[in-house]
């Protein structure tokens, strides 16, 4: 029996048992989300990359096929996933990187993970697999479900297969150091973001804003001209550690709040450390995960008209993540029907079982 048809075999006796499936790879992102739950169906036995033509500027592997793996593969050709996603962790897979949809300080300029999914296979709660999109942008029409797989956290199927865009590496990368404040932050990185300057990543915290600039070497040459700064050699460490969260700042007991804000946003002011990364979209805040402040952080945020994720640490019984509008919570509902009637893929983590 091949492992496809062991996954169904698997999938079908747990549908017809109602009993929940926790669908792990490498284990690297257990924390994120609701507590896992069920048993374990692991992913790491579907491995291997099944195409991957340099000049297409696509890659499609199997789930359980290591992150590194691929990112070790597309380095030989001076190529890259340009989301820049993190592995926190040694085991991480290419199936839990889309499943988690977490993307790195590329992000703002290059684009999330759902932007270079082009299809998928999936194996759904009855025991089905499933095929959508394709390998090429032009075959991606209509109501492009495999894009929907990502940050979906494994909660409408077995992710079997992906295919993924990349992108060239750049030519020459530098980064800039500058002392601001977060005010002066906030508005310089919205004044760069609206000019033709190759910014792909910020990182602003404690008064020190540091700027990735990624592209052609004279575009690079020029842009440190007109910018000023202190040039930080051999940067790429720091960019590892923002992106990997082993920068100093992620240490620490208290709990982690990821804040999705538009990138004008103003300082905000909510009774913890703060770091900024997109150009003012992204920032993380230190700060207590009970119930009052979560219900504080999130009105603070939505007003601004984000949302706020308790991305690591606290007290999950608040809310990982920001409650559904109510036509949202029932768009939800209506393809986990489609997708997992029983329910048992990854109950709990993407939305309370309560909800």
């Amino acid at each position: 029996m091949g492992t496809i048809e062991q996954f169904q075999e698997r999938v079908r006796a747990a549908a017809a048992g109602r009993e929940p499936l926790c669908i792990r790879g490498g284990g690297s992102k257990d924390w994120y989300g609701g507590a896992p739950q069920g048993a374990i169906l692991d992913t790491r036995g579907y491995a291997g990359i099944v195409d991957y033509e340099p000049t297409e500027l696509v890659i499609t592997a199997r789930c359980g096929t290591p992150l590194a793996e691929i990112e070790a593969l597309l380095a030989e050709h001076h190529q890259m996933l340009a989301f820049e996603p993190p592995h926190f962790g040694e085991g991480a897979t290419v199936g839990g990187t889309v499943a988690a949809g977490l993307c790195g300080p590329r992000r703002a300029s290059s684009g999330a993970t759902r932007d270079f999914v082009l299809g998928a296979r999936l194996l759904d709660g009855k025991g089905d697999v499933l095929a959508f999109g394709g390998k090429v942008m032009k075959n991606v029409a209509g109501y492009d479900v495999s894009r929907m797989l990502a940050g979906s956290l494994g909660t409408l199927g077995l992710l079997l297969e992906v295919s993924l865009k990349v992108l060239p590496r750049p030519f020459a990368e530098a980064t800039l150091r500058f002392e601001m404040s977060e005010v002066d932050a906030i508005r310089r990185l919205n004044e760069w973001g609206g000019q033709p300057l190759p910014v792909s990543g910020s990182a602003w915290r404690g008064g020190q804003l540091a700027l990735r600039l990624s592209g052609a070497e004279a575009a690079v040459d020029a842009a440190m001209r007109l910018l000023g700064g202190e040039a930080v050699p051999d940067a790429a460490a720091f960019w590892t550690e923002v992106r990997e969260q082993r920068h100093a700042f992620f240490s620490g007991g208290e709990p982690l709040w990821r804040l999705s804000v538009p990138s004008a946003t103003g300082a905000l002011v909510l009774g913890g450390e703060q770091m900024i990364e997109w150009g003012g979209a992204q920032r993380w805040l230190r700060a207590d995960g009970d119930s009052a402040t979560a219900q504080a952080i999130r009105r603070t945020v939505e007003a601004c008209g984000g949302h706020a994720t308790l991305f690591r640490g606290g007290d999950k019984r608040v809310g990982v993540f920001q409650p559904l509008a109510p036509a949202l919570a029932r768009i939800h509902a209506r393809m986990q029907d489609a997708f997992d009637p029983a329910r048992i893929f990854n109950p709990g983590r993407l939305v309370p079982e309560s909800a």
